[in-house]
Protein backbone atom coordinates (compact mmCIF):
# COMPACT_ATOMS: atom_id res chain seq x y z
CA UNK A 1 0.00 0.00 0.00
CA UNK A 2 1.24 3.43 -0.62
CA UNK A 3 0.44 7.03 0.04
CA UNK A 4 -1.18 9.54 -2.70
CA UNK A 5 0.19 13.09 -2.52
CA UNK A 6 -2.35 15.33 -3.72
CA UNK A 7 -1.21 18.84 -5.36
CA UNK A 8 -1.73 21.57 -3.57
CA UNK A 9 -4.98 22.67 -5.30
CA UNK A 10 -6.24 24.30 -2.67
CA UNK A 11 -4.85 24.73 1.20
CA UNK A 12 -6.91 22.25 2.77
CA UNK A 13 -5.04 19.79 -0.18
CA UNK A 14 -1.68 21.21 0.51
CA UNK A 15 0.14 18.63 2.78
CA UNK A 16 -2.84 15.92 2.46
CA UNK A 17 -2.36 12.59 1.84
CA UNK A 18 -4.74 9.45 1.61
CA UNK A 19 -4.11 5.87 1.17
CA UNK A 20 -4.67 4.22 -2.16
CA UNK A 21 -5.88 1.64 -1.34
CA UNK A 22 -4.62 -1.17 -4.73
CA UNK A 23 -4.99 -4.24 -2.40
CA UNK A 24 -8.60 -3.34 -1.41
CA UNK A 25 -10.99 -5.61 -3.19
CA UNK A 26 -13.72 -4.16 -5.52
CA UNK A 27 -16.97 -5.44 -3.12
CA UNK A 28 -19.73 -4.40 -1.49
CA UNK A 29 -19.75 -5.18 1.82
CA UNK A 30 -21.22 -8.72 3.11
CA UNK A 31 -24.86 -7.84 3.80
CA UNK A 32 -25.47 -10.78 6.02
CA UNK A 33 -22.20 -9.55 8.52
CA UNK A 34 -23.59 -5.54 8.43
CA UNK A 35 -25.86 -4.12 10.97
CA UNK A 36 -26.58 -0.43 11.18
CA UNK A 37 -24.63 1.09 13.25
CA UNK A 38 -26.32 3.99 15.80
CA UNK A 39 -24.06 6.62 16.86
CA UNK A 40 -23.74 8.36 20.58
CA UNK A 41 -22.55 11.78 20.01
CA UNK A 42 -20.17 10.58 23.00
CA UNK A 43 -23.33 10.41 25.04
CA UNK A 44 -23.91 6.82 27.32
CA UNK A 45 -27.30 5.03 28.09
CA UNK A 46 -28.36 7.72 30.81
CA UNK A 47 -27.82 10.59 27.91
CA UNK A 48 -24.67 11.92 29.56
CA UNK A 49 -22.02 13.15 27.45
CA UNK A 50 -19.10 10.77 28.40
CA UNK A 51 -17.12 12.40 25.79
CA UNK A 52 -16.20 15.39 24.61
CA UNK A 53 -16.06 16.49 20.73
CA UNK A 54 -17.62 13.58 19.40
CA UNK A 55 -20.88 14.16 17.30
CA UNK A 56 -22.30 14.12 13.21
CA UNK A 57 -20.02 12.47 10.74
CA UNK A 58 -21.00 10.01 7.92
CA UNK A 59 -23.16 6.68 8.29
CA UNK A 60 -21.48 3.79 9.31
CA UNK A 61 -22.74 0.25 8.70
CA UNK A 62 -20.57 -2.02 11.67
CA UNK A 63 -19.18 -5.22 9.85
CA UNK A 64 -19.38 -8.05 12.55
CA UNK A 65 -15.57 -8.93 13.00
CA UNK A 66 -14.96 -12.39 14.16
CA UNK A 67 -12.42 -12.39 17.24
CA UNK A 68 -12.83 -15.43 18.90
CA UNK A 69 -11.52 -17.56 15.98
CA UNK A 70 -13.38 -20.73 17.09
CA UNK A 71 -14.30 -21.91 14.24
CA UNK A 72 -11.05 -24.70 14.83
CA UNK A 73 -9.70 -27.65 11.82
CA UNK A 74 -12.00 -26.27 9.84
CA UNK A 75 -9.74 -24.47 6.45
CA UNK A 76 -11.44 -20.97 5.33
CA UNK A 77 -10.29 -19.14 1.98
CA UNK A 78 -9.63 -15.42 1.89
CA UNK A 79 -12.18 -14.09 -1.16
CA UNK A 80 -12.14 -10.27 0.11
CA UNK A 81 -9.81 -7.81 1.77
CA UNK A 82 -12.34 -4.73 2.18
CA UNK A 83 -12.24 -0.98 3.85
CA UNK A 84 -13.87 -0.85 7.47
CA UNK A 85 -14.94 2.77 8.49
CA UNK A 86 -14.79 1.54 12.01
CA UNK A 87 -11.07 0.85 12.42
CA UNK A 88 -8.22 1.45 11.50
CA UNK A 89 -7.08 -2.09 10.04
CA UNK A 90 -8.22 -3.77 6.86
CA UNK A 91 -10.73 -6.28 7.61
CA UNK A 92 -10.15 -9.89 5.15
CA UNK A 93 -13.53 -11.34 4.31
CA UNK A 94 -13.43 -15.70 4.97
CA UNK A 95 -15.53 -18.17 3.25
CA UNK A 96 -15.20 -21.28 5.01
CA UNK A 97 -15.14 -25.08 3.77
CA UNK A 98 -18.56 -25.65 5.72
CA UNK A 99 -20.11 -22.37 4.00
CA UNK A 100 -20.06 -19.58 6.64
CA UNK A 101 -18.77 -16.24 5.95
CA UNK A 102 -16.82 -14.12 8.47
CA UNK A 103 -14.83 -11.46 8.58
CA UNK A 104 -11.50 -11.33 10.38
CA UNK A 105 -8.91 -8.83 11.22
CA UNK A 106 -6.22 -8.83 7.76
CA UNK A 107 -3.01 -9.01 8.88
CA UNK A 108 0.30 -7.64 6.92
CA UNK A 109 0.82 -10.07 4.13
CA UNK A 110 -2.32 -11.66 4.10
CA UNK A 111 -3.69 -11.86 -0.29
CA UNK A 112 -6.97 -12.49 -1.47
CA UNK A 113 -6.97 -16.60 -2.84
CA UNK A 114 -4.67 -18.04 0.93
CA UNK A 115 -5.97 -19.98 2.78
CA UNK A 116 -6.30 -19.63 7.18
CA UNK A 117 -7.35 -21.92 9.84
CA UNK A 118 -7.87 -21.86 13.27
CA UNK A 119 -7.02 -25.03 15.87
CA UNK A 120 -4.02 -25.73 18.47
CA UNK A 121 -2.54 -28.29 16.05
CA UNK A 122 -3.01 -25.31 12.53
CA UNK A 123 0.64 -24.43 11.01
CA UNK A 124 2.33 -21.03 12.65
CA UNK A 125 1.56 -19.00 9.39
CA UNK A 126 0.11 -15.50 8.97
CA UNK A 127 -3.38 -15.50 9.81
CA UNK A 128 -3.76 -18.56 11.55
CA UNK A 129 -4.98 -18.31 14.85
CA UNK A 130 -3.63 -20.74 17.35
CA UNK A 131 -3.25 -20.67 21.37
CA UNK A 132 -0.40 -18.86 22.35
CA UNK A 133 0.82 -21.58 24.34
CA UNK A 134 1.72 -23.80 20.88
CA UNK A 135 3.73 -20.51 19.54
CA UNK A 136 7.20 -20.70 19.12
CA UNK A 137 9.41 -18.29 21.04
CA UNK A 138 9.63 -14.78 18.83
CA UNK A 139 6.09 -15.36 17.12
CA UNK A 140 4.90 -12.04 16.25
CA UNK A 141 1.08 -11.89 17.25
CA UNK A 142 -2.20 -9.65 17.13
CA UNK A 143 -5.85 -10.20 18.13
CA UNK A 144 -4.70 -11.54 21.92
CA UNK A 145 -7.70 -13.11 24.10
CA UNK A 146 -7.19 -11.71 27.90
CA UNK A 147 -9.90 -14.90 29.12
CA UNK A 148 -10.15 -18.20 26.77
CA UNK A 149 -13.38 -18.06 24.64
CA UNK A 150 -13.71 -14.39 25.15
CA UNK A 151 -12.41 -12.94 22.03
CA UNK A 152 -9.53 -10.79 21.45
CA UNK A 153 -9.08 -7.86 23.06
CA UNK A 154 -5.19 -6.41 22.64
CA UNK A 155 -3.31 -5.23 19.19
CA UNK A 156 -6.50 -4.94 17.48
CA UNK A 157 -5.65 -1.34 15.55
CA UNK A 158 -3.31 -1.42 12.21
CA UNK A 159 0.55 -1.47 11.84
CA UNK A 160 0.46 -2.91 15.89
CA UNK A 161 2.06 -6.52 16.96
CA UNK A 162 2.85 -8.23 20.11
CA UNK A 163 5.72 -10.98 20.47
CA UNK A 164 5.88 -13.81 22.35
CA UNK A 165 8.75 -13.77 24.87
CA UNK A 166 8.53 -16.58 26.97
CA UNK A 167 6.37 -19.53 29.01
CA UNK A 168 5.93 -19.06 32.98
CA UNK A 169 3.89 -22.31 33.71
CA UNK A 170 0.78 -21.93 32.23
CA UNK A 171 1.66 -18.58 30.94
CA UNK A 172 2.47 -16.70 28.11
CA UNK A 173 5.20 -13.60 28.26
CA UNK A 174 4.56 -11.20 25.64
CA UNK A 175 6.21 -7.66 25.07
CA UNK A 176 3.52 -5.24 23.78
CA UNK A 177 4.40 -2.68 20.64
CA UNK A 178 4.49 0.20 24.39
CA UNK A 179 7.40 -2.11 25.48
CA UNK A 180 5.35 -3.49 28.32
CA UNK A 181 5.58 -6.96 29.54
CA UNK A 182 2.84 -9.12 30.62
CA UNK A 183 1.61 -12.32 31.31
CA UNK A 184 -1.78 -14.03 29.70
CA UNK A 185 -3.09 -17.92 30.12
CA UNK A 186 -1.37 -19.91 27.15
CA UNK A 187 -4.75 -20.87 26.27
CA UNK A 188 -6.17 -17.44 25.14
CA UNK A 189 -6.11 -17.61 21.31
CA UNK A 190 -4.16 -14.79 19.04
CA UNK A 191 -3.47 -14.61 15.18
CA UNK A 192 0.05 -14.54 14.05
CA UNK A 193 1.11 -11.69 12.63
CA UNK A 194 1.03 -8.14 12.49
CA UNK A 195 -1.87 -6.33 11.79
CA UNK A 196 -1.84 -4.63 8.20
CA UNK A 197 -2.64 -1.08 6.79
CA UNK A 198 0.86 -0.51 7.94
CA UNK A 199 0.43 3.56 6.62
CA UNK A 200 -2.25 4.74 8.57
CA UNK A 201 0.10 6.43 10.65
CA UNK A 202 1.51 8.37 8.11
CA UNK A 203 -2.04 9.78 6.92
CA UNK A 204 -2.43 13.80 6.86
CA UNK A 205 -5.94 14.64 7.52
CA UNK A 206 -5.01 18.15 5.69
CA UNK A 207 -8.15 19.58 6.41
CA UNK A 208 -10.72 20.03 9.19
CA UNK A 209 -13.70 18.90 7.68
CA UNK A 210 -12.18 15.82 7.16
CA UNK A 211 -11.71 15.28 10.58
CA UNK A 212 -15.54 16.45 10.71
CA UNK A 213 -16.79 13.39 8.26
CA UNK A 214 -14.72 10.80 11.00
CA UNK A 215 -17.57 12.18 13.78
CA UNK A 216 -14.70 14.30 15.57
CA UNK A 217 -15.60 17.50 16.44
CA UNK A 218 -13.06 21.03 17.14
CA UNK A 219 -10.84 20.41 20.59
CA UNK A 220 -11.26 23.64 22.19
CA UNK A 221 -8.47 24.26 24.72
CA UNK A 222 -8.80 25.39 28.18
CA UNK A 223 -6.97 28.32 28.14
CA UNK A 224 -9.63 30.34 26.06
CA UNK A 225 -12.33 29.55 28.24
CA UNK A 226 -13.94 31.89 30.68
CA UNK A 227 -13.43 30.33 34.48
CA UNK A 228 -16.52 29.01 35.15
CA UNK A 229 -15.63 26.57 32.23
CA UNK A 230 -12.52 25.40 32.88
CA UNK A 231 -9.50 25.79 35.67
CA UNK A 232 -7.22 27.29 32.95
CA UNK A 233 -9.63 29.98 31.84
CA UNK A 234 -10.04 33.79 32.50
CA UNK A 235 -7.34 36.12 32.76
CA UNK A 236 -6.10 39.22 30.09
CA UNK A 237 -5.84 38.12 26.60
CA UNK A 238 -3.38 34.74 26.19
CA UNK A 239 -1.98 34.57 30.08
CA UNK A 240 -4.26 32.55 31.83
CA UNK A 241 -4.17 31.59 35.17
CA UNK A 242 -0.44 32.06 35.10
CA UNK A 243 1.30 28.87 34.40
CA UNK A 244 -0.80 26.05 36.63
CA UNK A 245 -0.06 22.39 36.41
CA UNK A 246 -2.43 21.09 33.52
CA UNK A 247 -5.83 19.79 34.72
CA UNK A 248 -9.09 18.80 33.03
CA UNK A 249 -11.78 20.54 32.53
CA UNK A 250 -13.00 18.74 36.13
CA UNK A 251 -10.02 19.10 37.94
CA UNK A 252 -8.61 15.86 37.74
CA UNK A 253 -4.61 16.40 36.77
CA UNK A 254 -3.50 14.81 33.06
CA UNK A 255 -0.37 14.41 31.27
CA UNK A 256 1.40 11.89 32.70
CA UNK A 257 -1.30 11.78 35.46
CA UNK A 258 -1.87 7.64 36.42
CA UNK A 259 -5.79 6.52 36.42
CA UNK A 260 -5.86 2.76 36.27
CA UNK A 261 -6.82 1.27 39.12
CA UNK A 262 -7.47 -2.61 38.08
CA UNK A 263 -5.55 -3.91 41.15
CA UNK A 264 -6.89 -7.38 39.69
CA UNK A 265 -4.44 -7.39 37.05
CA UNK A 266 -1.57 -5.95 38.51
CA UNK A 267 0.28 -9.53 38.99
CA UNK A 268 0.11 -9.69 35.06
CA UNK A 269 2.26 -6.83 34.85
CA UNK A 270 5.78 -8.22 34.56
CA UNK A 271 7.12 -4.49 33.20
CA UNK A 272 5.45 -1.05 32.31
CA UNK A 273 5.55 0.41 28.61
CA UNK A 274 8.03 2.19 28.18
CA UNK A 275 7.78 6.25 29.01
Amino acid sequence: MALRIYQPTSPGRRGMTALTGEELSKKRPEKALTVFLHRTGGRNSDGHQTLRFRGAGHKRLYRQIDFKRNKLAIPAKVVAIEYDPNRSARIALLHYRDGEKRYILAPDGLAVGRTVESGPEVEVRVGNALPLANMPLGTTVHNIELRPGKGGQLIRSAGSFAQVMGRDGGYVQIRLKSGEMRKVLGACMATVGQVGNLDHENIAVGKAGRSRWLGRRPHVRGVVMNPVDHPHGGGEGKSGQGNPHPVSPWGLPTKGYKTRNNKSTEKFIIARRKK
